[in-house]
């Protein structure tokens, strides 16, 4: 397989976005955090080659920059809302006048984000538009478990909490995913013990009390919503709110 094959091959088996920015060190940054998040990003370097792209490709979602060579950024999101008008777009500019913000919704921009900007911010309102737009990829990958701004990725066993990597040991992160699996669902410590621990409960041991709070530590002491919740006297579930 040729090293461009290789690569369209990993950018398809993640979501697809595409990325027109013709600033390298701003593309390379963005392309490199969403990569970490199970997006597979393909890099336009111009207006021309954004719209050629865009229309030519199947996305799940177009970041676009206005300023851009050959063909601006006004021009590729109408052809785009012309050709494919439920594709959802953020544009992503330093360009920040209420007029500007006004122009870019007006020329079919779902979305409008100001650089310099967080990209835990992208991240979430990118998130949120996936799920309105393409619900039959709203819990894409299929490997990436999500609640609220944790994430949990059962291939590469990486979890994040509002784009902060998480630390867990193996215990704790099966703890988590069964947790997530049963979001909303108050959980016994039976059913922990036999789910997680695979083992007879033993009314005498505090395990699960512990790593409950392993958990809330890493997952909820520094964040908002906190989502590890205690129902007292029947268990434990796991909600946003």
């Amino acid at each position: 397989m040729t090293p461009f094959k290789q690569e369209l091959f990993s950018i398809m088996e993640k979501t697809p976005i595409l990325l027109v920015e013709d600033e390298p060190k701003i593309a390379s940054s963005i392309q490199q955090w969403l990569s970490e998040h199970e997006f597979g990003v393909e890099v336009a370097p111009d207006g021309a080659v954004g719209r050629h792209l865009a229309l030519s490709n199947d996305y799940a979602l177009v970041l676009l920059d206005l300023n851009l060579p050959f063909v601006d950024g006004v021009e590729v999101c109408q052809a785009i809302r012309e050709n494919k008008p439920d594709l959802p777009i953020i544009m992503v500019t330093a360009l920040g006048s209420m007029d500007e913000k006004l122009n870019g919704f007006a020329v079919g921009a779902n979305d409008y984000l100001v650089k310099p900007f967080d990209f835990r911010e992208l991240l979430a309102r990118m998130r949120v538009l996936l799920k309105h737009h393409h619900p039959q990829h709203s819990n894409m990958p299929s490997n990436l478990l999500q609640v609220a701004d944790l994430e949990l990725n059962l291939d590469s066993k990486n979890v994040y909490r509002a784009g902060d990597l998480i630390s867990l040991t193996p215990k704790e992160f099966a703890l988590l995913e069964f947790l997530i699996k049963n979001e909303g669902r108050v959980v016994s410590k039976y059913d922990i013990m036999e789910q997680v621990w695979d083992l007879n409960f033993d009314s005498g041991t505090n395990v699960v009390e512990v790593y409950i709070n392993f958990l809330r530590k890493k997952i909820d002491r520094h964040y908002e919503p906190k989502l590890i919740h205690t129902k007292p006297g029947m268990g434990y579930f796991l909600a946003a709110n």
